[in-house]
């Protein structure tokens, strides 16, 4: 084990937390510390310097090399046909597993960059697979030498073991939500050896993962900058791992144990299982009632205020997510927003560059029910199809652009003035399957309309900055319904220790949104589906469907395996400009793009063929 610290210290450089507005003192280590393997681990500054990487090894999902928005994989969104068709989501639509497996779009398993580090890395090429697992033995390596920190602090020793074991269990986990159970490594292995450990399953992992995540949760602070270590780098700690985090975490792994999928890996038993539903709801309750009692400055940001969770503008690149953003990764390149994100949402006609466009479906559109809380399909939801877009969920107006919606504020030229207003109807415009939607609907949640080809605010799109939240405070209260519910068997289940019971905990959420409230007493298959739908409409196009149905089990199962469009023409008369939602239309109908084709071995990705052959006893996921 000693032999590899020289070697760990030499290619794994340390960086600083979000380039170069963090841990700029961490920096100041002793300058025989990067050789000496006494000296590495002795002092605060330099264990910490050591624990920087860590950070870094994990992908900004929403600006992964060029990728722009390739990260949402369920029946959410669909790419036009033109451009580049080299992307995760059209691989996944085919039932194409392998060819995700170091594809250049795709932030799950790629190979080292060309200077073999997953640090700062220039083209943002970080992945999940190897880098977890180098991460995984540098944080065993600190573990490992924690009887060298003498020149420390009792809060400073806590502060850096508390952070080895937080990496150390998210990183397994990033793992497992994708590729199943994996040996869980809480020791340096041996480098000149071949390791012998079986597959276990999926609980018995995650219960490992738990333990640690409970120690750091109990190791770490809420706030850094109110610690003696902090203050070094007061005001700049924002994004070091914190209780918050720590319990936000355990909640996740509990709830994703407790699903289906994992379930019927561990036991057999394709249902919930409830002890592990009961412990998410534990780890999520704890973790809010600490939010009631303001020890965490974390808070569902106001209605008002939502674009900022998501994104800024014109704000000198701040980064979006505020107190709701419990855990983020690195943002690299902020200015790289507005080419690789904003313009991947709209029809090149108004962005002006040839990339595919990622759009929403149809049928994922429709889980936005109507402002009275319920879904369309309700017989008493006022839902009318002559008025599609009137009195729905206000989140509905916040994440999609539908026929009508102005596109362009600014002066346009007269050549091209019909494409200031969105055009989604039926052979419109925007409709065109090359180059715009496919579907009838665009995204609106990750971009500012003014993020256009020809709006004068466009200087301003440079100072645009989206940012993905690996679990935002919005999370934690529908993992908490969905463990209090499944853990105690209603939608009035709660835990012991929090005030809210699964219901309750749904319409926090609600309110924020001005939507109507979630019923109460809802036998628990009408409950599960409310509590699925408002993970479709709260998270959507953040990354969480595709693994939300997969841990469902209903990834292979209709109408979770299509993609539809909706065609419609635009009834006679003027356009409402100013209201569009109360803009008429006719022949409104819902057709069929996409059948996916998938079977039960695509629940679980693919493992490299070097990688599964590794050593003998470590197998091949069923099906590949």
């Amino acid at each position: 084990m000693k032999k590899n610290i020289k070697s760990l210290l030499l290619s794994g450089l340390v960086f600083m937390m979000l380039g170069m507005v963090s841990c700029v003192d961490y920096l100041d280590r002793e300058p025989e510390s990067i050789l000496n393997e006494e000296t590495a681990f002795r002092s605060f500054i330099n264990f910490q310097s050591y624990t920087e990487e860590l950070y870094h090894l994990l992908p900004d999902v929403s600006k992964h090399n060029y990728n722009g928005s390739c990260y949402n994989w369920g029946e959410d969104i669909t790419t036009s046909l033109g451009g580049d068709r080299n992307r995760a989501n059209v691989h996944i639509d085919n039932g194409n597993y392998m060819a995700l497996l170091g594809l250049w779009t795709c932030f799950l398993d790629r190979p080292a960059p060309g200077n073999g580090s997953w640090g700062d890395d220039p083209n943002r090429q970080k992945s999940i697979w190897a880098p977890s697992w180098y991460g995984i033995r540098k944080a065993n390596i600190g573990l490992a030498n924690l009887d060298r920190l003498t020149e420390a602090t009792q809060e400073e020793k806590n502060l850096i073991k508390g952070q080895l074991l937080f990496f150390r269990a998210l990183l397994h986990f990033q793992i497992i939500q994708y590729w199943g159970p994996m040996p869980y490594i809480n020791q340096v292995l041996a480098a000149n050896e071949s390791p012998r450990l079986p597959r276990p399953t999926y609980h018995q992992v995650a219960e490992l993962i738990a333990k640690d995540l409970r120690e750091a949760a109990d190791l770490l602070p809420f706030h850094w900058d109110k610690t003696v270590a902090g203050q070094r780098t007061f005001g700049f700690n924002r994004w070091r791992a914190t209780k918050a985090m720590a319990l936000g975490f355990l909640a996740k792994n509990y709830i994703y144990a407790a699903s289906p999928l994992m379930n019927r890996q561990s036991t057999g038993n394709s249902n919930y299982d409830p002890e592990f539903a009961k412990k998410a709801a534990a780890a999520a309750g704890e973790l809010l009632s600490h939010v009631d009692s303001r020890a965490t400055h974390h808070r569902l940001l106001p209605w008002d205020s939502i674009n900022d969770v998501f994104w800024t503008i014109g704000r000198n690149w701040l980064i979006p997510g505020g107190a709701e953003a419990i855990f983020q990764a690195p943002n690299y390149h902020a200015q790289s927003t507005n080419w690789h994100n904003s313009r991947v949402f709209a029809p090149v006609g108004v962005i002006g560059r040839e990339l595919p466009v990622f759009v929403p479906t149809a049928n994922y559109v429709n889980y936005y029910g109507m402002a009275n809380g319920l879904p369309l399909n309700h017989p008493q939801s006022g839902f009318d199809p002559e008025y599609p877009w009137r009195g729905r969920d206000p989140r509905f107006y916040k994440d999609i652009i539908y026929d009508g919606v102005k596109m362009v504020e600014g002066a346009l030229p007269a050549r091209v003035e019909s494409r200031r207003y969105a055009t989604l109807h039926t052979n419109g415009e925007y409709r065109s399957e090359e180059t715009g939607s496919r579907t009838g609907y665009l995204v609106y949640k990750w971009i500012p309309i003014v993020a256009n080809n020809y709006d004068v605010q466009w200087d301003q799109a440079y100072a645009l900055t989206l940012q993905q939240s690996y679990i935002r405070l919005a999370e934690i209260y529908l993992i908490y319904a969905e463990g209090a519910a499944m853990g105690y068997g209603s939608s009035a289940g709660k835990d012991p220790n929090y005030r809210l019971n699964a219901t309750e905990a749904i319409n926090v959420v609600r309110d924020r949104a001005k939507v109507g409230r979630l019923a109460t007493g809802l036998d628990l298959p009408t409950f599960m589906s409310e509590l699925r739908r408002e993970r479709a409409v709260e998270l959507s196009f953040e990354g969480h469907r595709f693994n939300d149905l997969r841990r469902w089990l209903l990834l292979t199962e209709h109408p979770y395996n299509i993609k539809t469009a909706q065609e419609f023409d635009r009834a006679p008369g003027p356009m409402d400009v100013n209201n569009p939602q109360n803009n008429r239309v006719v022949n409104f109908r819902e057709v069929v793009i996409i059948e996916r084709q998938l079977t039960d071995k695509h629940y679980w990705l693919p493992i490299r063929v070097r990688d599964a052959n590794i050593y003998e006893g470590f197998q091949q996921n069923p099906g590949w």
